[in-house]
């Protein structure tokens, strides 16, 4: 029976992507991913050569998902109130992926494929200069920057948003949130 590897790799980076959100690359265990994957941990180090290398794929394939399908509609405030609300649902739905964005943070010196995840921002940047249009030349990219602090605060910050807020329900933290962001157009 012939080996298939698209589903190795899938396997492992299911398994990578679990344990680095939980523990970061430094807490990370290639045996503990290998076994959970149910796959041999040689495989880690053919497919991405080491540690590192499966970390930077995880978080290329994770982190892909977080401006993915989202676009900027409407104008003024409904734009910028569209795009945080867009934002909250994505990291209600994927914390493994704010998560891992955190550890990515701490724990790199720089971001894994940031030619291409900085081509998609400057996407998203352009089109809000079109939509929320501002007077200095860094608006766009404050205002997204601002965008995705509103909408992923919860998701980063889960106790200190209900110690602030008082709330527990994802549905009001998820109007205050949009809110917030209409109030910045």
């Amino acid at each position: 029976m012939a080996w298939n590897t698209q589903e190795t790799r899938q396997k492992l980076l299911a398994a990578a992507s679990t344990h680095f959100s939980r523990s970061g690359f430094a807490g990370g265990r290639v045996e503990a991913i290998a076994r959970e994957a149910g796959i041999n941990k040689e495989r880690i180090y053919q497919y991405f050569g080491n540690k590192e290398g499966l970390f930077a794929a995880v978080l290329e394939s994770e982190v892909e998902r977080l401006l993915d399908g989202i676009d900027i509609t409407g104008a003024g405030a409904d734009a910028l109130g569209t795009l945080a609300g867009d934002l909250f649902d994505r990291a209600a739905q994927h914390p493994r992926l704010v998560r891992l964005l955190l550890w990515e943070s701490l724990e790199l010196a720089e971001p894994v494929s940031a030619s291409t995840r900085g081509a998609g921002c400057a996407r998203m940047v352009a089109a809000l200069e079109q939509a929320v249009p501002r007077s200095d030349a860094r608006g766009g990219a404050d205002t997204l920057l601002s965008v995705i602090g509103i909408a992923f605060a919860d998701t980063c910050l889960p106790h200190l948003s209900r110690l602030i807020s008082g709330s527990d329900s994802p549905e009001d933290r998820r109007s205050a949130v949009v809110q917030q962001a209409r109030r910045l157009a």
